[in-house]
């Protein structure tokens, strides 16, 4: 009997016999309990109904999408004039790779024909979808000449995790939830240092940020909070916070207290001869600072008055000069805002340039997910615009022109609170931020 036969059969009956011993899975050892939380089903009869169908409908599938490419005349003829009318009747498809299984679908590779690109291949992924019977159908091209089919038989963005997976000594790094590859989705600012989310009301964006805070909070790292709302959002975790702005009075000044800790962290690499904070010695390297901006447009919107229009244009100036210098001085931004247009003045679409990670939740508008997406990944517009109501979460997230649809872990009030009481002793003491607050309330104290 081969060896394929045997596994087959045995894992045939670990599936068949599932039903008895998954009720003692917490009280088997680690390994078996990790064996026995796979996707049997899928394993055993989902995938080789899925490779069954692709490599059964493969050709005419091909041939009816245009991928097919037609077939060359014999030697004997080439170099002779030729009329051909209708189609060929023979075409040739592309080669189709072995599908390869995953725990949420299958990847199988495409070898192109001379003169394709991978455009319409990513263009007949809905297509494929239909035919395989896949829940959806994504097409990258990794390699020049080739593109990669990754298939998923379910939507592993309906459960993003509980779990997050964490990464000892690695600053900056949280996973937030998951992609739709049913891979983790890890927002790391040592590579893309500044951060834009754009969201209608219960999309998703403030769940986003706690799931974010939540994950930086045991982290070697200050949190800094714009919430002009009030601080109805970011008060959750003030303890937390090194400093909280609920004003746009306060945001200037906690912004310019910001600047001049650039400044001062700009004159400590000078002098180190570093070109950032991270080429300094661990014991003078000064500590990274996250600011998290909620609803942008109250830091820009003006009610007409001078006072008015001053502040707005100041915290726009600040905001662009913390994201041209703060990549290299540890300083780095996560704005966060329902609507994002060019009415709200010239300073966002600057803003924006400097923000290389990009999250679109659902939004009411198209100028919105442009704003978001469109200098990056026009196609990734789109897919924004069709996220229902119902997809609370759900995201697409683009950075240096490639896309994927993403969901935030669910983090609530009482996981926040929980959070937030385990690492309050974990928040760095900013003496530059601690004290442009307090004379912002002093002097409205003064005024008052």
């Amino acid at each position: 009997m081969p060896w394929e036969l045997v596994v087959w059969l045995l894992l045939l009956l670990a599936f068949l016999t599932q039903a008895r011993w998954e009720h003692r899975l917490p009280t088997m050892p680690r390994g078996l309990r990790r064996l026995g939380a796979l996707p049997w089903r899928w394993y055993l009869g989902g995938f080789p109904s899925a490779v069954f169908r692709m490599r059964f409908t493969w050709r005419r599938f091909t041939r009816n999408a245009d991928l097919a490419v037609q077939r060359q005349p014999p030697r004997a003829l080439v170099g002779r004039e030729l009329i051909v009318t209708g189609r060929a009747v023979r075409m040739i498809p592309p080669r189709l790779g072995l599908p390869r299984p995953t725990r949420d679908g299958l990847v199988a590779r495409v070898q192109l024909h001379p003169g394709q690109t991978p455009i319409p291949y990513i263009e007949a992924a809905p297509a494929m979808a239909h035919a395989w019977r896949m829940h959806s159908v994504r097409v990258v091209s990794f390699r020049r000449g080739e593109v990669t089919i990754t298939a998923t038989w379910r939507d592993p963005l309906t459960d993003a995790g509980t779990e997050p997976k964490r990464f000892p000594g690695r600053i900056l790094a949280a996973q937030v939830g998951r992609t739709e590859l049913g891979m983790g989705w890890t927002l790391d600012m040592r590579q893309v240092p500044h951060w834009l989310v754009v969201g209608a009301t219960q999309s998703g964006k403030s769940t986003l940020l706690a799931s974010l805070v939540a994950e930086l909070a045991p982290q070697p790292v200050a949190l800094v909070g714009i919430d002009c709302k009030g601080g109805m959002e970011l008060s959750l975790f003030e303890r937390r916070l090194s400093a909280l702005a609920c004003s746009r009075t306060e945001a200037l000044a906690l912004l310019v207290a910001l600047l001049d800790e650039a400044r001062d962290r700009m004159a400590v690499c000078r002098r180190a001869g570093a070109r950032s904070i991270w080429e300094l010695p661990e014991h003078v390297r000064p500590v990274p600072v996250v600011l998290l901006v909620d609803e942008l447009a109250e830091l820009y919107l003006v009610d007409g008055s001078r006072v008015s229009r001053q502040e707005a244009a100041e915290c726009s100036t600040a905001l662009l000069r913390l994201g041209q210098l703060g990549a290299a001085l540890g300083l780095h931004l996560v704005v966060a805002g329902q609507r994002i247009g060019s009415e709200l003045g010239a300073g966002v679409t600057a803003l924006r340039a400097q923000l290389g990670g990009r999250i679109c939740h659902r939004v009411h508008d198209q100028q919105t997910a442009e704003m978001a997406l469109g200098d990056l990944a026009e196609d990734a517009v789109v897919a924004a615009q069709v996220i229902t109501e119902e997809e609370q979460g759900v995201a697409i997230t683009t950075v240096g022109g490639t896309w994927t649809r993403v969901r935030s872990r669910l983090t609530t009030t009482a996981d926040a609170r929980e959070v937030v009481a385990q690492n309050v002793d974990k928040t760095p003491a900013i003496p530059a931020l601690v004290r442009a607050m307090d004379a912002v309330n002093k002097e409205v104290g003064g005024n008052d």
